[in-house]
């Protein structure tokens, strides 16, 4: 009787251990990549398919939603969709998402695409990321560059090149009807449910040409989202941020130099600086753009010193709100510093500078009231005859003093300026009481 209840014991753990290791291999990984793509968005998809690899995937779904971004980076994902270990499905989502430029290539390099209803794709002409416009031969090459990237995916993947190609030359883009009509997706799904159905007993063939048949009877979903790092880093290369971070960080400065102590707007200032030139080196920087920022601020630190009436101050508006419009240019909205970020930060950075350099003025034209300098200008009484050195009495304290005309004991003097420990002084009329100001 043991032994049978002890073999019953065994099967039924023999049993679970098969059901867990079921569940197991029916892991699907989610990614959510719903930003440019740009360096950020690399290394988030790298992490992402090595977690989904060392926890056992099954598959990897990518839900896409991107304008497009940089080739760099783009062809770096590429790669890693191409090289994943288990199946990476692409799905454009949700309704009313894109698959733009850099990421129709996303969605062309994956082992499944997949697109939700009232998506489209495609557009995915190559420009000049600073805005500027390519040379004939330039752009060819580009555009010739881009195009093998795309034929060479899509063959592979068994989809249509030349429809694909038309994406790139022609800047086509397709919805996901016409998308899968012409063979470039695989599916159309309304929903993340409806996909993993479509998926489950579907055989896919790898880019390296192996074929791998899918099991997602009883999927389990896990989210992999981005790290606080890729959050930041993401959030950092928008260019609305990085234009913010930039203007604080020469403000910050500005202010640190023209009040030397105050320390925090130094410190605050050197980070922001240090962030918005790592966003930069990752987006396409128009320095025509950052030139005609510097010009404007050189316009609004003239307008304090030269009186223009207000047309220094115009000048530089106009050139502040030209510069940061040119900054980065994109074809793309979401790729571009925006208009309303743009105008009210160049009121307030004008304001800020025009005040700020005025108190400095102000302060150097300023008698100083206080200390051994505050003394130049007052009257002190003589103690002991000035011919041509002798003492003064001011401000409470007795000072060695010396005078080119001889001042009689009693007299009194107007100090003229400090030699170290001496006062020049010089005969004095009737003028303020010893201790009190001029003015």
């Amino acid at each position: 009787m043991g032994l049978v209840f002890r073999r019953i014991v065994l099967a039924l753990v023999l049993l679970a251990a098969s059901a867990s290791g079921g569940a197991a291999g029916q892991r699907v990984a989610i990614l959510t990549l719903s930003d440019s793509i740009q360096p950020a968005s690399l290394r988030y998809l790298e992490r992402g398919l090595a977690t989904a690899d060392s926890t056992g995937a099954e598959v990897t779904i990518i839900e896409l939603n991107t304008p497009g971004g940089l080739l760099t980076s783009l062809r770096q994902m590429t790669t890693a969709i191409t090289s994943a270990r288990r199946p990476v499905v692409v799905y454009v989502t949700p309704t009313g998402a894109q698959a733009a430029s850099a990421g129709f290539f996303l969605l062309i390099a994956a082992d499944v695409a997949a697109m939700a209803p009232g998506t489209n794709a495609g557009a995915a002409h190559p420009v000049a990321g600073e805005g500027a416009e390519l040379s004939k031969t330039m752009a060819e090459k580009v555009t010739n560059d881009a195009a093998a990237l795309i034929r060479s995916l899509a063959t592979q993947r068994g989809r249509s090149s030349e429809w694909a190609e038309k994406a790139v030359r022609e800047s086509l883009s397709y919805t996901e009807r016409e998308a899968l009509d012409k063979k470039l997706i695989d599916v159309v799904a309304t929903d993340r449910a409806e996909l993993l159905k479509w998926l489950n007993g579907r055989t896919v063939k790898r880019f390296d040409g192996r074929s791998e048949t899918l099991d997602l009877s009883a999927p389990e979903v896990v989210k992999i989202a981005p790290t606080a790092g890729d959050k930041l880093l993401s959030a950092i290369a928008h260019p609305n941020i990085a234009y913010l971070l930039l203007l604080l960080g020469m403000v910050g400065i500005y202010f640190e130099l023209s009040h030397p102590g105050a320390v925090l707007p130094g410190v605050l200032g050197g980070v922001s600086v240090l962030l918005a030139l790592f966003a930069l080196s990752v987006l396409p920087v128009n320095y025509v753009g950052v030139l005609l920022i510097l010009l404007g601020i050189a316009f609004f630190v003239l307008e304090v010193k030269v009186a223009s009436y207000g047309l220094l101050t115009t000048a530089g508006l106009v050139s502040f709100v030209l510069g940061s419009l040119m900054l980065i240019r994109s074809p793309f909205p979401a790729m571009r510093v925006g208009l309303a970020v743009v105008l009210p930060t160049a009121v307030a950075v004008a304001c800020i500078v025009i005040f700020l350099l005025s108190r400095v003025l102000r302060s150097h034209r300023e008698r100083p009231l206080t200390g051994a300098e505050g003394l130049v200008g007052q009257i002190a009484d003589v103690v002991a005859a000035c011919a041509p050195r002798g003492k003064v009495f001011v401000h409470g304290e007795y000072w060695d003093a010396s005078s080119p005309s001889p001042i009689a004991a009693g007299g009194r003097a107007r100090i003229v300026r400090i030699e170290g420990k001496r006062l020049d002084v010089e005969p004095a009329g009737n003028g303020p009481a010893p201790g009190e100001g001029e003015g």
